[in-house]
């Protein structure tokens, strides 16, 4: 979900070599460096271009690396120096872990941890122990290939800043498109169908704004995302959903669409501070014995 690099420095402890967290995912390689000086230190990478991408991993020179993600495999046998391999799910918790005391969250023994990646991972976290319980196929990969459809443009930032101004109530059908007031037991502002409305628009010949399609496509992943957590949470019995993931980029519409209906549900919603790294920083401090951060 975009190619720019983002450079974060926290204050962290540790050795003084050189040691870097990799999650290697389908569009994104994040990584949790730490330097010489201790800090942390946070980067994307593009794994289209997976050759250039492994040259930037070496040339970083890192003493210890601890590879997490679908790619971690593969990029073991392209490093130099001592690697780990980390399992995904154990590494986004330790990562999570960090963030939320990063942020100051009160702890919470038990929550759901939600990837937004490509796709839609939901973790049980229960203490040190982190289990898949479920998720969706609905995710940064479904944002990219209906914008690609419908808005012409794969570019991650130009969706997100499309929808950061459209209105997804021009382009869905919501409960009171359908039914008078009082008519049904349901409020009038819920979705009733997602794009219901934009084939009649484009029957009718009604100018679509884009940005008000790119907002519909944010709306169309928040709420399918919101009731798979809210069914998940509920049948796990916990409260809190911490969000990270690629998709939550400077991606404020999306959030915002997330936490609405999932407080709306009782629940409490989290996003952790650099969520797209929780999986690297989580690799780096599995493989720094807990060191890193």
């Amino acid at each position: 979900m975009g190619t720019a690099t983002l450079t974060t420095l926290q204050p962290a402890s540790g050795t003084p070599d050189v040691a870097i967290g990799v999650d290697w995912g389908a569009t994104l390689a994040k990584l949790a460096l730490r330097t010489p000086e201790g800090a942390i230190e946070y980067r994307l990478l593009p794994t289209e271009d997976a050759d250039e991408s492994r040259a930037t991993l070496v040339a970083i020179g890192a003493q210890r690396v601890g590879l997490t993600g679908g790619g971690a495999t593969m990029l073991a046998r392209a490093l130099p120096g001592e690697l780990i391999q980390v399992n995904e799910f154990a590494a986004w918790g330790a990562g999570a872990a960090a963030l939320l005391a990063e942020r100051a969250a009160k702890r919470a023994a038990r929550y759901l941890l939600v990837s937004i990646g490509t796709g839609t991972s939901v973790l049980l976290v229960e203490g040190a122990t982190v289990t898949r319980i479920g998720g969706t196929a609905l995710g940064g990969g479904t944002l990219i290939g209906l914008a690609a459809g419908l808005l012409g443009t794969s570019d991650f930032e130009e969706i997100a800043s499309l929808a950061r101004r459209g209105s997804r109530s021009k382009i869905d059908l919501r409960v009171s498109d359908i039914y008078p007031a009082g008519g049904i037991p349901l409020a009038g502002d819920l979705t009733a169908a997602n794009f219901g409305n934009y084939a009649r628009r484009l029957r009718d010949g009604e100018p679509i704004d884009r940005a008000d399609v790119a907002h519909a496509i944010m709306g169309l992943i928040a709420e399918n995302i919101s009731l798979v957590c809210t069914a998940q949470s509920a049948a796990a019995q916990v409260q809190r959903i911490a969000f990270g993931g690629s998709t939550l980029r400077r991606n404020p519409a999306l959030a915002e669409m997330l936490g609405n209906f999932l407080r709306g549900h009782g629940r409490e919603p989290v996003f952790l501070p650099n969520g797209e790294f929780a999986g690297a920083l989580g690799a780096l401090r599995i493989a720094s014995g807990g060191e890193g951060a």
